[in-house]
């Protein structure tokens, strides 16, 4: 490739400094690092350049080599469109390393001690003002509209599933103005045309009381959980449940009995399907089983890769003749190869060449965390760590190790970069749209229906 079509990735990150005077005459590629400044405020003194966001971009770059043509239309595209994470996390805080000390010297529990490092993590982007004015620059960095938001701690037990569900609806109850809840379709649509960010919510579980008396008792909190917000549920997190086999399983057994009431009650009621951590059997059999489109939202191909957490080809297929998705996720030891950027891309194409641009989307399953954090945590005094591995990570070994380039390169806030990758590989720009968030967008709609 010529040397002159190349943008100079040293003057693009440059422009990530400032000039703030001539923003108006900046190109596509200077605006848009341009907007990644945090905004003057009397915590932080002066406009500083956010090198980590900086730093992943240009990782990216090097490993993309866009044309200048590719890297502007492919900025400009995605400022355009509706960008909807089709499973992710919104950007994470620091947590207030004084206070969580304090906790630990007093003798919290390991569960409450869990607890508040989720919370703060989760909600100080509203009590704190520069871990607010962080957060808001990592979403205004990544070009998203709206994130189908992990809303849920993994399990079925309704109390448990509750925690993550208050902390959103906390975030977004406060910070309407800037990142709101969006509980349809339209809600969204109106984020992006206000010029503002929204969560839809996403839980880890079907909530079930475990109790066991009848199909019907079992399954009452479902209905209730998605009156509060909740738009698509897991049937299964890695293990095996009562709904089907997980995804960690050496032996998959399907869906249950109980597993095809759960998907036809879910239908009925307007939750999505999720079968992202659910084992190859019983995903493929929810996927016969469902009459509304469903989704693995954050996955990979078993084609390319045949990681336990990807998806082969024949649930691919069932999961697209329901008229569902596949979410490509940003996780390097299920993308495999280099697990780089390039290599996700790779994902995408797969399902678009074989199955269709209906099919596809990104679920990144990684979220942006706050420069203050490692600052914080080493505040807290060291402890004894319990070395039991949680229920929830009972996963076959996986020793891979991966890359900080591959880790950087498809980083949270490098969305913009994933659209001129796209650019660069030829797909046209309505099929772009599709996956940046338009099929999302119709499954969703389509559950409610």
């Amino acid at each position: 490739m010529p040397d002159n079509l190349r943008p100079s990735r040293r003057d693009f990150l440059k422009s990530s400094a400032g000039l703030a005077a001539t923003a108006a005459a900046m190109s596509p590629v200077a605006s848009f690092a341009a907007d990644d400044l945090p905004k003057k405020t009397a915590t932080q003194g002066a406009e500083r350049i956010n090198t980590k966001i900086a730093h992943d971009r240009e990782v990216a770059l090097g490993l993309l080599k866009p044309t200048k043509k590719d890297l502007e239309h492919g900025l400009e595209l995605h400022k355009e469109s509706i960008v909807f994470d089709g499973y992710g996390f919104s950007p994470r805080s620091a947590i207030d390393g004084d206070r969580y000390a304090k906790k630990v010297e007093a003798g919290a529990s390991e569960a409450e001690l869990d607890d508040l490092r989720e919370d703060m993590s989760m909600t100080r982007c509203v009590t704190d003002p520069i871990e607010r004015a962080e957060f808001l620059q990592a979403w205004k960095a990544s070009g998203v509209t709206c994130i189908f938001q992990n809303a849920g701690e993994e399990g079925q037990a309704p109390l448990t599933l509750m925690k993550r569900l208050a902390r959103f609806t906390f975030v977004t109850d406060m910070l309407r103005d800037s990142v709101s809840k969006a509980v349809t379709p339209d809600d969204i649509v109106a984020a992006k045309k206000a010029g503002r960010h929204c969560l839809y919510l996403t839980g880890n579980g079907v909530p079930l009381t475990q109790q066991w008396v009848s199909v019907e008792e079992e399954l009452r909190y479902l209905r209730l959980f998605f009156q509060l917000g909740i738009r698509m549920m897991h049937l299964t997190y890695q293990r095996r449940n009562m709904i089907g086999s997980g995804s960690g399983e050496k032996n998959d057994g399907g869906l249950s009995d109980f597993g095809e009431h759960v998907v036809k009650q879910m239908n009925k009621t307007g939750v999505i399907v999720d079968v992202a951590h659910s084992g190859w059997t019983t995903a493929l059999q929810a996927a016969q089983l469902s009459e509304k489109p469903m989704v693995a939202s954050h996955t990979t191909c078993a084609e390319l890769y045949p990681h336990f957490r990807a998806k082969p080809d024949n649930v691919i297929r069932a999961i697209a003749d329901t008229g569902g998705y596949i979410g490509i996720c940003c996780i390097s030891r299920f993308l495999r190869g280099k697990g780089d950027i390039n290599r996700m891309l790779d994902h995408v194409d797969h399902v678009v060449k074989k199955f269709g641009a209906d099919h596809v989307a990104f679920g990144t399953d990684v979220a942006y965390t706050s420069r203050n954090a490692a600052a914080e945590s080493r505040k807290v005094p060291r402890r004894r760590r319990k070395t039991r591995l949680d229920w929830r990570s009972l996963w076959p070994n996986d020793p891979y190790v991966t890359t900080s380039e591959a880790r950087n390169s498809i980083a949270w806030t490098n969305w913009p970069l994933f659209t001129v990758g796209m650019v660069q590989r030829g797909h046209s720009d309505e099929v772009i749209k599709k996956i940046l968030g338009g099929n999302v967008m119709r499954v969703a709609e389509a559950a409610l229906k």
